[in-house]
């Protein structure tokens, strides 16, 4: 059981550190108000914008990029979410996927939080002196940026969200704590059933290994924040909503190249799907337990890499779009 759930912390293995991005020249806007959420300041990236959004709950202000399509009307936002190694130069699913070029295809706003590893996309219950932040995720995602994607950047309150790794368990989490604001959800090779002992001990390494304490995100190892948080005890509010969960099973595919990768990245990348596969399984048949439609790809090979999830993405695309009305 502790083999097949080693996972949440590996995090993105197999991402490698995102081309620097050149300076964009930036627009500062204005918004004294510090009370309300807010855009600081906007710049053009390749296909999308970057925004600097204060947010209250956090007490700064935090990076968001969005791709939007041109030309006036509202559309729906699909909100992608990254693996347990975020980088601060860009999301991984620009650095190493074809969103981009997918989502150009279609009326829609994208929206990829920027940096903060081992966040887990969550609201902490305390300042940690390590990271030297008190993460407040779950409020900014779900209160303070949808009415601002909303008023100022076209959405029209219909939204998806997805994930790989530790953005997969944070998509699923927030889907299911916030029934009414997402029609759809996907998650690639994560562990729902975070409240488990095997993935409680995972996640206090990995939030360690990033420089926190887990106790100041939901408590000590045991601790009733952890179930609140876990998609597979509160699967009943995932009810109505469109579900894409998948997994490769560790072993390695057209993505690892054996005699190059580094070991380590490739062991630990073997075990991560291996726990992925087994998590993805249990939630599976916890949906169905609760009569619940879902669809999950089960794949023949597959680590814990990037290449996957690209992959995936795309598999999980008409899924995803289709819950958004644009299919």
């Amino acid at each position: 059981m502790a083999a097949a759930v080693v996972v949440l912390g590996i995090g993105t293995s197999g991402l490698a550190a995102p081309t620097a991005l050149a300076e964009p020249e930036s627009t500062a806007l204005t918004a004294p108000d510090r009370t309300r959420p807010h855009v600081v300041s906007t710049s053009t990236l390749a296909q999308r914008e970057r925004l600097t959004v204060w947010s209250p709950a956090m007490g700064r202000a935090v990076t968001v990029d969005i791709q939007r399509p041109t030309g006036d009307g509202s559309r729906p936002t699909l909100y992608l979410l990254d693996g347990a190694e975020a980088h601060d130069e860009e999301s991984g699913w620009y650095a190493m996927t074809d969103l981009a070029t997918l989502a150009s295809a279609e009326r829609l706003n994208v929206v990829t939080p920027v940096g903060d590893p081992h966040s887990y996309y969550t609201d902490w219950q305390s300042f940690d002196p390590g990271i030297g932040k008190k993460f407040m995720w779950e409020t900014f995602l779900t209160s303070e940026l949808p009415p601002l994607v909303d008023a100022e950047f076209g959405g029209n309150g219909t939204n998806a969200i997805a994930g790989a790794s530790m953005g997969g368990v944070a998509a699923l989490t927030l889907a299911a704590r916030h029934p009414s604001l997402y029609r759809g959800v996907a998650g690639y090779s994560d562990c729902a059933n975070i409240s488990s002992m095997p993935n409680q001990l995972l996640t206090q390494w990995d939030v360690k290994r990033g420089g926190g304490d887990v106790a100041n995100m939901w408590g000590p190892v045991g601790a009733p924040g952890w179930a609140a948080h876990d998609p597979y005890l509160i699967a009943d509010q995932l009810r109505g909503k469109t579900i894409y969960m998948s997994s490769g099973n560790g072993v390695p595919g057209k993505y690892n190249a054996l005699l190059d990768d580094p070991v380590d990245e490739t062991v630990r990348g073997i075990i991560g799907e291996i726990g992925t596969a087994f998590c993805t399984g249990q939630m599976s048949s916890r949906l169905s337990a609760l009569g619940i439609p879902y669809t999950t790809a089960m794949r023949t090979s597959g680590t814990h890499k990037w290449g996957y999830w690209n992959d995936e993405l795309a598999a999980s695309w008409p899924i995803l779009m289709k819950s958004l009305g644009l299919r």
